[in-house]
């Protein structure tokens, strides 16, 4: 926000250089980022009266001017089409150094130019060329342009967090300004304007949750096309509000000046009556920035007989806009409930002063008061008729107490403030306040949205208090090592494990399209935003899947040929069974998930490898190290983002943990991915229980390996075999596993052929070869009575 120093003093004038000012406010909370004078820096610059104006003899544009500049006439070659006798303007001597430029005597079309008049632009004040710029009549020849125009005016870039929003304005930072140095508050005076006339605009309230008060006049006869005070377009200009009329500039000013958002009717254009309620679907209008949009019934509006004539909080609609041949007004001020216009104008993809203030919170109390000061420079500037301040309340926030206790502010702060300066403190904030023994219990004034809880006045004695005077004492604290259980490990191991195994950590938004949900989790009914960060990233994710595709996406569209990605986060689940974490609220889980993605060949290009794309089997081994040592198993199951048959649900100890599985050739083709993605995504807690390693002593006799191959029904899993042989398996196997898979013409129809590797070891002794083939026939028997399988030859 942009705080002109002259307009902030007229407030509150402290004994403080600018310097100083933005010192004492940055070190209060609210940060100033920058301070510089309003126009650039340019020297030798001075009022001039334009004594004669001729044409040039050799140039039909130009002409050739004497002035006045506090001495001797001077000759001037001047290019401005509204250059005239009797004009103040800025002149800049010989010497004199512009923002572009420095200024020397020349001749122009053979006529000797002793300066240069200036235009806005030329002084670096605007972007304004057409002509030069005009000075009061009454500036005497000779003055300095910068301190005629107070261009050492000093302009502050005020940083203020969201919270602060009474401090939108020149009086909210005024306010604390007083309250920081003690300078006396100046409150611009606002006295009622009497009414002339009889005239009113009925105005019906008909949803008090978007609207609880509503303030209006009527102004007849007024003059649109008068022009706006210099003064006023100054302050607006240098604030970085661009004049556009003098009705307009009048609403603007008093948003920069009071913190309150106004708008002006053209009421000769306004059919019948004003309705402030929700909208409709389908209903549609023209905004005054041009924009046509469509609402619904979560946008407010304020309506007439004939339709929508403005968003409520937001901005106007180009219908009742002021023109200049408006005659008649109608001037609203009103307190809209933040949260009925927070994000409101972001739907549209536009922002307005006017919604950054009433969603952070407008006071609720002044609405009339603004009206009249409103009214005031109305009549002053374009003159007019008022009648009466019509004020509707419907329903108006209640001030709660807060309590802070004494001793607990001393605490948090670290300091040991006493009492009676706590509450001088609260009294220079004027913020009501009341002994309650070792408390104060402060009322919040209405432009205070942000005073809530204990913490937010503690917050405000430290800041008036001084941080400056709080001393920096390092935290201190017995340090004890504790011991880790070693059955358990935490998710920055995990982290630890996937960086390993060549993953990239992304973090990720929480909120997605809706798209991804239905594509890669099957709902349709995802968790919606109120208030959404942008109009496409709208729901809360139920998977982590949809994000780690779109990482996927970014690396391939930078050429990554080779892309390893995984994230842990967490999910968003609607369950009102369950609220089983800190973080959890009453229908909803947020579960931690461990996701991962896998794109390109399996292994970086080198000269001793062939290079393969990465499959399910690659991934599947880094979710198996990822476990280790305990053990997980996988089972054939469809997955809304995965391919039918190449995708598995993973369990452990019994239990559904996640998913494995390449995606959907359907989503691959969607979404441009031009080879298969191989994903994962398991419930993290399922990672963070370890198996307690049990001592065994190792055999120093060899082993004896045996391999089986058995064919068995195509319909038969692997797993159902491994886990039998691993249920009824003679004592002295140690290990089984799958080393071949075959599907070939030499087999019967129906069936395939599964290959084994035994390996068998004593603890004891060398184990026979009449053992080990004796162990081999009983785990082939075994196969062939529990599923029919035949020793293939």
């Amino acid at each position: 926000m942009n705080v002109l120093e002259s307009w902030l003093r007229s407030m509150a004038n402290p004994a403080l250089d600018a310097e100083a000012l933005a010192h004492a406010l940055t070190m209060a909370g609210l940060e100033v980022e920058s301070s510089r004078p309003v126009a650039p820096p340019f020297a030798g610059v001075v009022a001039a009266r334009v004594v004669s104006v001729e044409r040039h003899p050799n140039a039909d544009r130009l002409s050739v001017c004497v002035v006045e500049a506090g001495g001797a006439p001077l000759t001037v070659v001047c290019g401005a089409p509204n250059v005239r006798v009797g004009q103040c303007v800025p002149f800049a001597q010989v010497g004199a150094k512009l923002p572009s430029m420095e200024i020397r005597a020349a001749k122009v079309r053979g006529v000797e130019s002793q300066g240069m008049l200036c235009s806005a632009q030329e002084l670096g004040l605007s972007e304004d060329h057409s002509g030069l710029l005009e000075l009061d009549a009454s500036v005497s020849p000779g003055a300095n342009v910068r301190e005629v125009l107070a261009l050492d005016d000093q302009l502050f870039d005020i940083k203020l967090t969201p919270n602060r929003a009474d401090c939108l304005s020149v009086l909210g930072v005024a306010r604390e300004v007083a309250a920081l140095t003690g300078a006396p508050l100046v409150a611009p005076a606002i006295a009622p304007v009497p009414s002339r006339n009889d005239a009113r605009l009925a105005v019906e309230i008909q949803a008090p949750d978007l609207c609880g008060r509503f303030s209006g006049r009527v102004i007849r006869g007024v003059n649109a096309r008068a022009p706006t005070p210099d003064w006023m377009k100054a302050r607006l200009e240098r604030s970085g509000q661009r004049p556009i009329t003098a009705l307009v500039d009048i609403s603007n000013y008093v948003m920069l000046e009071l913190g309150r958002p106004s708008h002006i009717f053209d009421l000769d254009k306004v059919h019948g009556s004003l309705v402030v309620r929700w909208g409709r679907a389908g209903e549609r209008v023209e905004l005054l920035n041009g924009q046509t949009v469509e609402v619904d019934a979560d946008v407010g509006v304020i309506a007439d007989d004939a339709g929508i004539e403005a968003l409520a909080g937001v901005m106007g609609g180009e219908a009742t806009a002021v023109s200049d041949d408006t005659r008649n007004i109608f001037i609203e001020a009103a307190f809209w409930w933040p949260e009925a216009i927070a994000g409101r104008a972001r739907r549209f993809n536009f922002s307005t002063d006017a919604s950054h203030r009433f969603e952070r919170g407008v006071d609720f109390a002044t609405t009339v008061e603004h009206i009249e000061h409103i009214t005031r420079l109305v009549l002053e500037i374009c003159g007019g008729e008022p009648g009466p301040v019509e004020d509707t309340v419907k329903q108006l926030p209640l001030r709660t107490p807060v309590r802070m206790r004494v001793a607990r502010a001393q605490r948090v702060i670290g300091v040991a403030i006493p009492a009676d300066e706590m509450a001088a403190i609260f009294r220079r904030l004027g913020l009501p306040c009341v002994a309650d023994g070792e408390a104060f219990v402060v009322t919040p004034p209405p432009y205070r949205f942000d005073l809530e809880i204990e913490e937010d006045l503690i917050e405000e004695v430290a800041r008036l208090y001084g941080f400056e005077r709080i001393p920096a004492v390092p935290p201190r604290m017995t340090a004890s090592m504790s011991a880790r259980p070693e059955a358990t490990r935490d998710l920055h191991a995990v982290r630890d494990a996937l960086a390993a195994r060549e993953f990239f950590e992304m973090i990720n938004f929480s909120f997605v399209e809706p798209q991804w949900e239905s594509d890669f989790a099957g709902t349709d009914t995802p968790i919606r935003l109120l208030n959404p960060i942008a109009s496409q990233l709208s729901v809360m994710r139920t998977t982590l899947i949809g994000s780690l595709v779109a990482n996927v996406r970014a690396n391939l569209a930078r050429k990554v040929p080779r892309i390893r990605v995984f994230e842990l986060g967490r999910v968003f689940l609607r369950d009102p069974a369950h609220a089983d974490g800190p973080l959890e609220v009453a229908g909803l889980r947020q579960p931690m998930r461990v996701a991962a993605a896998a794109f390109g060949h399996a292994e970086d290009d080198q000269w001793g490898v062939q290079a393969r794309a990465v499959d399910f089997f690659d991934l599947k081994a880094d979710l198996e190290a990822l476990y280790a040592p305990a053990i997980i198993r996988l089972e054939a199951a469809a997955h809304p983002a995965l391919h039918p048959g190449r995708s598995a649900r993973v369990l452990r100890d019994g239990h559904a943990v996640g998913w494995i599985g390449a995606l959907h050739p359907r989503w691959l083709q969607k979404y441009d991915l031009s080879q298969p993605v191989v994903v994962f995504e398991v419930d993290a807690h399922s990672l963070t229980a370890v198996p307690v390693p049990t001592p065994a002593v190792p055999s120093k006799f060899p082993h004896v390996i045996r391999d089986i191959a058995v064919i068995v029904a195509e319909t038969t899993p692997a797993l159902a075999l491994l886990d039998a042989v691993q249920a009824e398996k003679p004592a002295i196997v140690t290990q089984v596993g799958v080393f071949d898979l075959y599907h070939g013409k030499s087999l019967p129809e129906g069936r395939k052929s599964i290959a084994f590797r035994v390996v068998m070891q004593h603890t004891e002794r060398t184990l026979t070869d009449a053992e080990a083939d004796g162990a081999r026939d009983a785990i082939i028997a075994l196969l062939g009575r529990k599923f029919s399988a035949t020793l293939r030859s």
